[in-house]
């Protein structure tokens, strides 16, 4: 297989760049970072689109079917669940949380697999008079569920939140058995679910699971430039926000933007913060593109795509950070060998059209780097680049092994 590649990559590489087969793209550095990840043509396409006014016939349907597709893409089908399509990083859902869900002096604890769950729980940290309560996994692993019980067990708590998967340690934490002993130790707290790095490539049953708040964005596997957050919350917390005498942030303001979600839902434009509507007709296609492939379905491809990527890097004898158990299926953490100097490895494979990530998880930061793996490059139909960046990741050691 590489060979072929190998002729598909060889003539393009003095410039630096990728050619994508059977894509109208024009050669272009091939970015395989766990976001934001490479996009298809029609997503791309929808992105110049003219301008519409964000409350004319031409947009309001399209926002409609975004928002109706949002709920799909998290298995909800209750009708008193509250989509949420913001211009913003995915960042703002951490601040929907604190200034629409927590009030002060109320508790949260918050399971860490790595660096953005820490981060999480930072954010978290300014909307309330209390310090977050964090429970750290070991590292390549999620928090044990008897740790789960443990800190549940001996404090209440009002927000309790989960990492489905932390972008720098590529580790999934089991969000059903979580929220399920969450649920049966302290039924009242609310179960916050990050899901930046999983949306569209791990499994989230909203309904089913007994969530309150799942948040994402769209830079990483739901496929769409960056300058979207996304989310879903359930009909308490939607109670809760609304409840809320005064909330802590003006733009995160839950009670100015559900009679928005709603009324665009609804078939009704509506205005407290005008949309982007170039991004929102992208994610709409690229809403299409996933329910069209069935989401278990696409779940299977990226598990199948993470593991055969995985079992040749491990034939290679290269160590994974994630213990394979723990391992998420839209990235994967490498370390470097230490036969070499890591950042050689990323230079070299930069010079030859390939975008990788370094490292960000405390302690082991320039220890490893991270592939992406997710979205189109893992389920496009006659999409080679996890073939392209394995080959090359193979071909760059053994220059610096030399």
């Amino acid at each position: 297989m590489f060979s072929k590649l190998q002729r598909l990559t060889q003539p393009i590489r003095r410039m630096s760049t990728i050619t994508i087969p059977n894509s109208k793209q024009a050669a272009h550095r091939l970015t395989m970072i766990p976001g934001p990840i490479e996009f298809s043509d029609d997503v791309l396409d929808a992105m110049s689109t003219p301008s519409q006014a964000h409350t004319s016939p031409d947009f309001i349907p399209v926002f409609q079917e975004v928002l109706q597709n949002t709920r799909k893409l998290f298995k909800s089908t209750n009708p008193t669940s509250q989509p949420i399509v913001i211009s913003a990083s995915g960042s703002l859902g951490w601040d929907i949380v604190g200034a629409n869900f927590l009030n002060r002096g109320e508790k949260t604890l918050v399971f860490s697999t790595g660096f953005f769950s820490d981060r999480l729980a930072d954010a978290l940290g300014y909307y309330t008079e209390t310090d977050v309560d964090v429970v750290k996994a070991p590292l390549g692993e999620s928090v044990p569920l008897s740790e789960v019980e443990k800190a549940l067990s001996a404090k209440s708590y009002d927000v309790v939140t989960i990492t489905q998967v932390d972008t720098s340690s590529a580790v999934i934490s089991d969000v059903e058995a979580i929220a399920k002993k969450i649920r049966s130790i302290q039924p009242e707290a609310l179960i916050v679910v990050d899901a930046v790095c999983s949306a569209g490539v791990e499994d989230i049953q909203f309904d089913n699971w007994g969530l309150d708040y799942v948040l994402t964005a769209s830079q990483k596997a739901v496929g769409v430039p960056a300058g979207l957050s996304i989310s879903i919350a359930s009909e308490r917390a939607v109670n809760k926000a609304l409840a809320k005498k005064r909330p802590t942030s003006y733009y995160a303001n839950l009670q100015k933007w559900i009679p928005i979600m709603q009324a665009y839902e609804h078939g009704k434009g509506a205005y407290y913060a005008t949309p982007p509507i170039q991004l929102i007709h992208a994610l709409r296609v690229s809403l299409r593109e996933i329910l069209e492939q069935g989401l278990d379905n696409r779940f299977a491809k990226h598990a199948e795509t993470s593991n055969n990527f995985k079992d040749k890097l491990e034939s290679l004898g290269l160590k994974l950070v994630a213990k394979r158990e723990f391992g998420a299926n839209g990235l994967t953490a490498i370390y470097f060998p230490k036969s070499i100097n890591g950042p050689d490895l990323l230079k070299k494979i930069s010079d030859k059209g390939v975008t990788l990530s370094t490292g960000i998880y405390a302690g082991i930061a320039t220890e490893y780097f991270r592939v992406g793996h997710m979205g189109v490059s893992a389920v496009g139909k006659d999409r080679h680049d996890v073939d392209i960046v394995f080959g090359l990741i193979k071909e760059t050691l053994e220059e610096l092994e030399k």
